[in-house]
C-alpha cells in the first residue's frame, strides 16, 4: 500500500508535465486512473448528490439517504476494485471497475439482503477512449441494453457512467444520458468515515 501511494503522484505527474510528452496510451491511462482510486482501498467516504436533474416527480430513493462508498475488494488493485456504494440501509449496490486489454470496465453489482443478484445487475460498460488519469467515461453496452429492454427500462439504454477523482479531495460518480438526465454523487476524500457494513452479497 505504501509503495503504491509513494507512486502515484509520480504516475500523475507523467500526465500533466512536459509538453513535449509523447500522448499517453489508454492503457496508461487506464493504469494511473485505477491506481488514483486504489490509493483509497480500505477507506469509507461520505457523499452528497451535487447534481439530479431533472428533479425527479416522485421522491428520489437517494435524497435525505445517508450515502457511502467503501473501496475495498483491493487484492489485486492493478486489476480492479469492488467499491460499495450505501444509500441509509440499502447495502446492494456495488461498483466493479475492471481493468479490460486496453482500458477499463465499470458494471453495477446489484444484491438483495440474502446475497441473490437482482433481477438488473451487472449493468454498465467499457471505455470507448483512453479517458484521462482522472476521469472515465463508460457508455452502455450492448449486454446491458439487451437486459434493459428485457426489464422494460428503455430510458436507460442510452446512459453513460462516469467516474472522476480528484486525488486527496474528491471522487464523484455520475450517470449521464441525452435528454438532460444528470445524476452525480460527490465523496469528500479529505475525511475517512466509520466503515459501512459489508455489501449484501459480500
Amino acid at each position: 500500500m505504501k509503495t503504491r501511494l509513494r507512486l502515484l503522484p509520480v504516475v500523475l505527474l507523467a500526465f500533466t508535465c512536459g509538453a513535449g510528452a509523447a500522448t499517453p496510451t489508454p492503457a496508461a491511462t487506464a493504469d494511473a486512473f485505477l491506481a488514483a482510486i486504489a490509493a483509497h482501498c480500505g477507506k469509507a467516504y461520505a457523499g452528497r448528490i451535487v447534481a439530479n436533474e431533472p428533479r425527479p416527480a416522485t421522491p428520489d430513493a437517494f435524497e435525505g439517504k445517508a450515502l457511502v462508498m467503501h473501496v475495498r475488494g483491493c487484492e489485486a488493485p492493478t486489476q480492479g476494485l469492488r467499491i460499495p456504494f450505501h444509500v441509509g440501509d440499502d447495502h446492494s449496490r456495488t461498483w466493479v471497475l475492471t481493468r479490460t486489454v486496453d482500458g477499463l470496465r465499470l458494471k453495477h453489482d446489484h444484491r438483495h439482503a440474502d446475497g441473490s443478484p437482482d433481477a438488473v445487475t451487472l449493468y454498465g460498460g467499457d471505455t470507448a477512449d483512453a479517458g484521462t488519469p482522472l476521469r472515465q467515461v463508460f457508455p452502455v453496452d450492448a449486454e446491458s441494453r439487451a437486459m434493459f429492454e428485457r426489464e422494460g427500462l428503455g430510458a436507460s439504454l442510452r446512459n453513460a457512467w462516469a467516474l472522476e477523482i480528484e486525488p486527496g479531495k474528491r471522487l464523484v460518480y455520475e450517470l449521464r444520458r441525452p435528454g438532460g438526465r444528470l445524476f452525480q454523487v460527490e465523496f469528500d476524500l479529505t475525511a475517512p468515515v466509520p466503515l459501512p457494513p459489508a455489501p449484501w452479497g459480500g
